[in-house]
């Protein structure tokens, strides 16, 4: 079996929350994660572009910086990336297969009690990658919850947690304060961590962890001066802290709610540097004008002119996000949107901020076993909006076509595993960013 098989076989194991097997594994490798200085990010919504940010400014200031995020669109190289580029296949394969024997070893050893998951798996393979490869400084992004999140193995210098809405409610909590306190689990003692969420209920349950773990709490608006404005659908911004001055720049991320993640960027950069790590003001600059997060209020245009905004939102608060951005950056605030869902999401929460958005809407498949059926989104969407304009083209690549036969610019949202299947078919015609 090749090593990536090996690795995508673990999926069937599913998601699980705890520690034991990856402190197990990254034992046996003797902490490669202790070998270089990280940070860690968690949140709901947000935190791949406060990676992004984050990453590119450390590069800017001259660190070699690795990048684990989640997931990946197309290829799972995506996830590890040093100095912006996704690690080579065979770095990967190599790391991996290393681990597969580890991982039996381990295994016939007792010392691991279960099968690692995908996420443990990849997690350690990104520590050792990016030790192999000499890291200087490593942004970790967490992945569904915290507490018990696999990147939890490490110990990051400082962190950051964007903002909490309601995702993952199976694994999480069914309220704010309850996803609040596994996301604030990435807090450890002595570390400095960057708050980004401004409900009181939310922010208490974090500064309590914080409290409880010896961890400082930073209060990410505390303190700053801020003004931002939007021009052709991009953020510009001025930004005043207490350790510093930056801009006026403008985002490479589009989307007002982008000032929100690059004030969060720029404190979690300072947090860095207060515990050793400097990032002057020009990188932090530079890594906000540079940083780039493919599918994210991401315009494409095709070499014929059509063009097409590629949008991640995959749950309510995604949704709502992407929603504001086309009512203010979309003339008529209106265009086509090609739709695809997993089973497990709020349907009707995210066609409740989309659907005044988007006409026609083309229900689709995402390539996932996970799919929602198109009749489900289709009733869901006329539930809402009853006189809406919907239609299904099972096939993603005819249902956008569906879409730009409305118009020349269309959108595609409500799947990271649509956005998956789409993003090499714009590609292929030319689709740059």
């Amino acid at each position: 079996m090749h090593p990536l098989e090996y690795l995508f076989g673990l999926e069937f194991h599913g998601h699980k929350l705890g520690l034991d097997n990856i402190r197990v594994i990254t034992g046996a490798l003797g902490r490669p994660q202790d070998a270089y200085p990280s940070v860690v990010v968690a949140g709901t919504n947000g935190k791949g572009s406060v990676c992004a940010m984050a990453s590119a400014a450390l590069t800017a200031a001259g660190y070699r910086t690795g990048c684990y995020t989640s997931p990946h669109l197309v290829r799972v190289e995506e996830r590890f990336a040093i100095d912006g580029t996704p690690v080579r296949e065979a770095e990967l394969t190599a790391v991996v297969e290393h681990l597969r024997v580890l991982v039996d070893r381990l295994l016939a050893e007792r010392r691991l009690q279960a099968t690692p998951t995908f996420f443990e798996v990849a997690t350690a393979a990104a520590f050792e990658l990016f030790r192999r490869r000499g890291v200087q400084a490593a942004v970790l992004e967490a992945g569904m919850g915290g507490r018990l999140d696999a990147t939890s193995a490490a110990s990051p210098l400082a962190g950051a947690i964007t903002n909490i809405a309601l995702d993952h409610q199976q694994y999480l909590g069914h309220t704010l304060d309850e996803i609040a306190f596994e996301k604030a689990g990435i807090a450890k003692p002595g570390m400095r961590l960057v708050c980004g969420e401004r409900a009181p209920g939310p922010r208490r349950v974090i500064a309590a962890a914080c409290a409880e773990r010896g961890a400082r709490f930073m209060d990410a608006s505390a303190g700053v001066t801020l003004t931002a404005a939007m021009t052709g659908g991009e953020m510009s911004m001025t930004l005043r802290t207490p350790a510093g001055a930056y801009g006026p720049v403008t985002l490479g991320l589009r989307g007002r709610h982008q000032v929100q993640n690059a004030l969060v960027a720029v404190r979690l950069l300072e947090a860095f540097a207060e515990a050793g790590v400097d990032v002057p003001a020009p990188a932090i600059e530079r890594g906000l004008r540079e940083a780039r997060w493919p599918g994210r209020l991401d315009w494409r245009r095709l070499a014929d002119g059509r063009r097409v905004l590629l949008d991640a939102a995959h749950n309510e608060a995604g949704a709502a996000t992407l929603a504001a951005y086309l009512r203010e950056a979309v003339p008529g605030g209106r265009q086509p949107l090609v739709f695809g869902a997993v089973r497990d999401k709020d349907h009707a929460g995210m066609l409740r901020h989309l659907l005044p958005c988007a006409s026609p809407v083309v229900i689709t498949v995402p390539p996932t076993p996970r799919a929602a059926e198109p009749g489900v989104l289709r009733s869901a969407a006329l539930a809402i909006e009853p006189g809406a304009r919907v239609v299904i083209e099972p096939d993603p690549a005819s249902a956008m076509e569906a879409g730009w036969a409305a118009s020349p610019d269309i959108t595609v949202a409500g799947s990271i595993f649509l956005l998956g299947a789409v993003l090499p078919l714009v590609e292929s015609r030319g689709g740059a960013w």
